[in-house]
């Protein structure tokens, strides 16, 4: 099928195939054509250009997007979107002054919601999740990263892979799965972490590797939850059942994490929101993708990500939303791109970039999405009629978006 696009007031991140993310000062560009068309063929971008340039084409389906920008679809690559409940009782405690940490040591935080996940069976949770799923999608997120990390059992662990994998199977939304065992430690293994640690490497992987449940493995390394120790022990037993790292590092404390990261080549290392002039220098001309969860950051009214001093020393940088129960119960990206901007400083293009190209390198699939480029998946946003694109950030708290189209389709 055949698909023209015809009109585009501004068609947004135009890049040729060689493009995989950007970085430093080449963030605060982002290439456009003006007065533009697109055409898709079979999911896939097979043209695009200026108007004056349209060729002959005979499509299925023509789109008139006058006045109207379009852009690759946002690639959300840090979620926790499978879980069961909610934990709203959490976030009036913290109006009334208990920290994250507080809430955590007394039961709460992700042993709550490890307690709901257990509770509830696989096909509620499936119900719960393809709900929120559904909904991100029509804020315009094209490719989702979703973790585990709230079962914290062998089985528990496997039935949100299950679940995540059942999503990517039902939808056209490009899913990779994070194993994230290493969450936090269970009560029963709070004196014990040895003994969790085995359990994560001996039962849960094996597992995983056999089924196929999973891309990435994942570990909160964090003050109270897993040492970097710990967390480089899980990363090497990750890496021989064939799962890439990425890593939780810098929420509350730099404690090594983002030096272990880069040690194991992890594809990314997420949360960053506290970094010292170390953290940022041995991020330096890696393959390892920085990025930061604004959206948690004004959840839970902690510091934002650093992100003019990380992008001056040169370095890449992704946004994505974090989205969970806990500490940001939202996986709307718009939000996130104009947070980036409000609390965080990045320009609109820097914010654009971090939520398409990069956010695309950080979940492995920047060769296939993130941009508009020839070959491309067409996961695309169309927006209303706008005056430019610097109108996504600065209306935040408006939906600016008309279309979606995911791999070709309008998504409804």
């Amino acid at each position: 099928m055949t698909t023209l696009i015809i009109n585009i007031k501004e068609l947004l991140q135009v890049r040729d195939s060689s493009i995989l993310k950007v970085s430093g000062a080449e963030m605060a560009i982002l290439p456009t054509i003006k007065n533009a068309y697109l055409v898709i063929q079979n999911g896939l971008i097979s043209d695009f250009g200026s108007m004056k340039d349209l060729p002959n084409v005979d499509p299925e389906k023509c789109i008139d997007a006058d006045g109207k920008m379009v852009l690759p679809s946002w690639c959300d690559s840090h979620t926790h979107i499978v879980y069961a409940g909610n934990r709203e009782q959490e976030f009036v405690d913290r109006i009334n002054g208990l920290t994250y940490e507080e809430i955590a040591n007394r039961g709460g935080g992700i042993l709550n919601s490890a307690k709901k996940l257990n509770e509830t069976t696989e096909d509620e949770i499936y119900d719960q999740s393809k709900a929120r799923l559904e909904e991100v999608m029509r804020l315009g997120t094209g490719a989702v990263e979703i973790k585990s990390g709230y079962g914290l059992t062998v089985e528990g662990e496997l039935k949100i892979l299950r679940v995540i994998q059942k999503l990517s199977q039902n939808y056209p939304i490009t899913i990779r799965a994070t194993f994230l065992g290493a969450h936090a430690f269970p009560l029963e293994f709070k004196e014990n972490h040895k003994g969790y640690i085995d359990l994560i490497i001996n039962e849960m992987l094996p597992e995983i590797a056999k089924n196929k449940l999973a891309d990435y493995i994942d570990a909160f390394c964090e003050t109270s939850y897993f040492t970097v120790e710990e967390t480089e022990q899980i990363m090497e037993a990750g890496i021989r059942f064939g799962l890439k790292p990425k890593m939780h590092v810098n929420q509350f404390n730099s404690i090594g994490g983002i030096q272990a990261g880069v040690k194991y080549k992890a594809l990314s290392v997420d949360h960053l929101e506290i970094m010292n002039a170390e953290d940022i220098e041995v991020l330096k001309n890696t393959e390892t993708m920085p990025v930061a969860l604004p959206s948690c950051s004004y959840f839970l009214s902690i510091p934002y990500t650093p992100a003019r001093e990380m992008i001056a020393a040169g370095l890449p940088l992704a946004i994505a939303t974090d989205y969970n129960p806990g500490s940001t119960p939202s996986g709307n990206m718009n939000f996130v791109v104009a947070t980036a901007c409000i609390k965080m400083k990045m320009t609109p293009e820097e914010a654009i970039n971090a939520a398409t190209i990069n956010g695309a390198y950080a979940m492995g699939i920047s060769q296939t999405h993130g941009s508009i480029t020839v070959g491309k998946k067409a996961n695309l946003i169309i927006t209303k009629p706008i005056p430019s694109y610097y109108q996504l950030p600065y209306a935040f708290g408006s939906n600016l978006i008309d279309t979606v189209i995911i791999e070709g389709e309008i998504f409804t």
